[in-house]
């Protein structure tokens, strides 16, 4: 084959990776990447590798794209529900909810506990949402297969997603009308959401031939050998607020273990989890966080993705990059973008149109 014909195979194939990765669910979940997606594969081809570790995985759709690249990935956060998420999606290669399943998760179980309906009573949802939040976890229960019990996860937690106003639980919003911007999603019930879901991730699960798994660990407790290409998308250190995502996420991440020994803050009016602690959420902490990552994965190629928004600052970046990589090894790659999850839409416009990085050391 001709190098010109080489070239626009490749292009072809990658263009049709690209396609099939915007099937992936937009997940509202703050710092997502979809919008992003053909940008960060249009770096990513230019890049030889087979196997890659997103280490901090979060809605997943990066980890799908490189899956519909070819690539062996493995996906990775340290938070229960965005394992779930890919587990279900990026590391199952052929497991789907049958019909009789799905049929089995909706029957009414009278062995169901209470535990939604009576500690998040009158908070995100109303109570037959809750009642069949209560009643589709004591179903799951009887799936052993952990692929499928992860599609059921990941259906549920899109399900709240797609029905909460803003997409975060910060706030009261059962029944106040006060974020209600008229979305066909605040309409239907979560039952139908999840049934939604369930049929839209059963038609994105695909083998690519190759290994792929998920993992729900700290990544500096992650064994850094056997990746070619380690992606990077870590917490940003932002101007104002926080960036915390078990403060916005506490729901979804309690929902994905039914709160099993979990932490609940009983004196928050939204009953939260405790913090989980990350380095790279703080100025005190977060340079040193990234030159340990970088050091940590230095003998594969980084791809960190940052924002203008965010601290350290390109410029101090490129240089703790440059530590490992050396200067000449380092390139960055810039996109305009803006933010529309989360609380992007209430803050000031200046700091929701942000140039996106990509570090790449090589």
């Amino acid at each position: 084959m001709e190098l010109s014909a080489v070239t626009a195979y490749n292009h072809k194939k990658n263009h049709d990776a690209v396609l099939t990765a915007r099937r992936y669910p937009q997940l509202r979940i703050m710092g997502n990447k979809y919008r992003l997606l053909s940008w960060i594969e249009s770096v990513l081809e230019k890049l030889a590798f087979t196997t890659a570790l997103d280490a901090f995985s979060g809605s997943g759709s990066v980890s799908y794209l490189m899956k519909c690249m070819g690539k062996s990935v493995t996906s990775n956060d340290f938070l229960n529900f965005s394992y779930h998420i890919a587990n279900a999606l990026v590391a199952n290669d052929d497991k789907e909810i049958s019909d009789g399943e799905l049929e089995r998760l909706l029957a009414p179980n009278e062995k169901r506990r209470d535990f939604i309906e009576r500690k998040f009573g009158g908070i995100f949802f109303d109570d037959e949402d809750n009642r069949f939040l209560d009643n589709t976890w004591a179903n799951l229960r009887s799936l052993r297969n952990p692929f499928t019990r992860s599609l059921v996860i990941a259906g549920l937690c899109r399900a709240c997603i797609k029905k909460q106003p803003r997409a975060v639980f910060t706030t009261i919003t059962a029944n106040n009308g006060k974020y209600d911007d008229g979305r066909r999603d605040l309409r239907l019930s979560l039952k139908e959401h999840f049934i939604q879901s369930i049929l839209l991730f059963n038609s994105l699960v695909f083998d690519n031939l190759m290994r792929n798994r998920a993992m729900c660990s700290d990544i500096f407790e992650v064994d850094p050998d056997g990746y070619d290409l380690v992606y990077m998308d870590p917490p940003y250190v932002p101007r104002s607020d926080d960036n915390c995502y078990i403060k916005r996420y506490h729901f979804l991440e309690g929902l994905s273990y039914y709160w099993e020994g979990a932490e609940i803050m009983e004196e928050s009016q939204v009953k939260k989890l405790k913090k989980k602690y990350t380095p790279f959420s703080y100025r005190r902490t977060s340079l040193d966080a990234f030159r340990d990552i970088f050091e940590r994965f230095k003998d594969s190629i980084i791809v960190l993705s940052y924002s203008s928004n965010g601290y350290p600052d390109k410029g101090q970046l490129i240089e703790l990059l440059a530590e490992v990589k050396g200067k000449d090894n380092v390139d960055v790659i810039a996109e305009s973008h803006t933010y529309h999850f989360g609380n992007h839409q209430n803050v000031a416009s200046d700091r929701r149109h942000v140039e996106e990085y990509l570090f790449v050391g090589v």
